[in-house]
């Protein structure tokens, strides 16, 4: 038997391998299982831009989730699928009602405005949740030339408060939106996170929820990189095809895309990856709230934890353990757990913030 050629690079390990966080669930690595199907993937030719095997599988896959009208279409990044989601349910006047603390309007740099060429009509939503009252405020004006004409919601699953909507909740915000002629996007980059904490499938979020086109997240999930505009409702979209390859979307060689969803999503992968961060989320606030001087600011409902502490602490923690402040003057931060923390990575962690906070 022949035995595999010997591998060889002349790439250097840069980084501290042992060394984590709790900035973003996006400085975690790759899964191991998403390397073992990206070696499955490699070798031999296949067809470009979506049109290979495994894409084609990967509607399988998907429908099993979402349900048997589910189209799936893969992208490189969050941006660019919320971006081609929100494009897809708006004309060019159209605008799209968001709570003012989404994703959508605090960080991806204008893009759904500039590069989708929409308007975000935002709401003040506390705790990141959009509700039909909140829809209300803005849903009107539909044929007054002057004013973008409002066409879809776009809520977040969890908020990027760390929130979690119901599926009650979201089937509320569904029903308003639609009374409306709104269409209802979902950006789902935690959303497998929101799901694993209510203990419900990704369809009683979605699909059965009303909601018409999810952006489904992957790199917080252990993947390499990749995302994926979900169709949930084939009628509420125009032109996806058309819109990905116009955004800059369309991978060429799709195929290492897909079959990271295929390990993601044909098992349970998605499920017990965003178990283990939930759970390190609860792990991490309960030892934070037993230290003095520092304030959980709410529920931990998903894999991230909002807290308040002295500013000088809080600088010196970031020193030994990289994290962000949320609203730096109010002295709040956000600690986020990923697939791959430990339980000795965040006992470490509340050892430092103990010994910080003590000084």
């Amino acid at each position: 038997m022949a035995h595999p050629p010997t591998v060889t690079t002349d790439a250097r390990r840069h980084h501290d391998p042992q060394r984590r966080g709790f900035a973003s669930d996006n400085y975690a690595g790759v899964h191991p299982e998403i390397l073992e199907a990206l070696a499955l993937a490699n070798g031999g030719h296949q067809p470009a831009y979506g049109a290979d095997d495994y894409t084609a599988h990967l509607q399988d896959v998907f429908r099993a989730h979402f349900g048997p009208r589910a189209e799936t279409y893969p992208v490189f990044n969050g941006t660019g699928a919320n971006v081609v989601a929100l494009q897809a349910v708006t004309d060019r006047w159209g605008a799209v009602i968001t709570p003012a603390s989404a994703h959508v309007n605090t960080d991806e740099c204008g893009a759904p405005e500039r590069v989708g060429g929409l308007k975000l009509l935002t709401v003040p939503a506390p705790d990141g949740k959009l509700t039909p009252e909140l829809v209300a405020r803005e849903a009107w004006g539909f044929a007054d030339e002057h004013r973008a004409m409002p066409q879809a919601v776009s809520l977040t699953q969890s908020t990027e408060l760390g929130t979690r909507y119901t599926p009650e909740e979201i089937r509320a915000v569904s029903d308003a939106a639609h009374e409306h002629g709104l269409a209802v996007h979902m950006d789902g980059a935690r959303l497998a996170n929101a799901a694993a904490s209510l203990g419900v499938p990704l369809a009683a979020l979605t699909t059965d929820a009303g909601v018409d086109v999810l952006s489904f997240g992957g790199t917080k999930n252990g993947l390499l990189f990749g995302e994926a505009v979900v169709v949930l409702t084939p009628g509420a979209v125009r032109g996806m095809a058309h819109l990905r390859k116009l955004s800059m979307q369309l991978a060429s060689k799709m195929r290492f895309v897909s079959v990271q969803f295929e390990a993601l999503l044909a098992g349970d992968l998605w499920l017990r990856s965003a178990r283990a961060a939930n759970a390190m989320a609860a792990r991490l606030a309960a030892g934070a709230r037993a230290v003095d001087g520092v304030e959980v600011l709410r529920p931990v409902e998903a894999n991230a934890v909002f807290a308040r502490l002295p500013h000088d602490a809080a600088e010196r923690l970031m020193k030994r353990h990289r994290f962000y402040f949320w609203d730096e003057p109010a002295g709040h931060v956000r600690w986020v757990c990923s697939f791959d923390t430990t339980e000795q990575d965040v006992d470490g962690f509340l050892d430092a913030l103990r010994e910080e906070m003590a000084r």
